[in-house]
């Protein structure tokens, strides 16, 4: 599955989920957004949910931004905007350049969610392509 597919598929189980959720603030959207919380109440969300498995070791994970609006994809290559210090990249063999994102946290801090946030998924991201 190509990243703008994948991209595609998530953004209508974001929003089919965020439909369930209007009786929630923001801030308890936010919360519900707990990989703790996903993991026990939308085991479908992700398919890590099912082995109880986070996507980055970190303590306080909130998967509201599942994928990152600082990722941006190219026809050689995909970046980071931010550039952040715990970002890599990947070459593969057809030469396309991967962002490695599996040491960065930034779009899971809870903090981070707050200032970006939106009950729109897409509108957060809209700068990845």
């Amino acid at each position: 599955m190509s990243y703008q597919s994948w991209h595609k598929e998530h953004a209508l189980k974001h929003k089919k989920l965020l439909e369930e959720l209007t009786q929630l603030s923001d801030d308890e959207v936010i919360e519900y957004f707990s990989f703790e919380n996903m993991v026990v109440n939308e085991p479908d969300f992700c398919p890590l949910y099912k082995d109880n498995k986070k996507c980055h070791d970190m303590e306080n994970l909130n998967c509201y931004l599942c994928a990152c609006p600082n990722f941006r994809v190219g026809k050689s290559s995909s970046t980071c905007a931010i550039n952040s210090k715990d970002g890599g990249s990947i070459i593969s063999s057809n030469g396309f350049v991967h962002q490695d994102c599996s040491k960065c946290t930034v779009p899971h801090e809870v903090d981070y969610i707050k200032k970006n946030f939106s009950r729109d998924w897409l509108e957060i991201m809209a700068k990845n392509f």
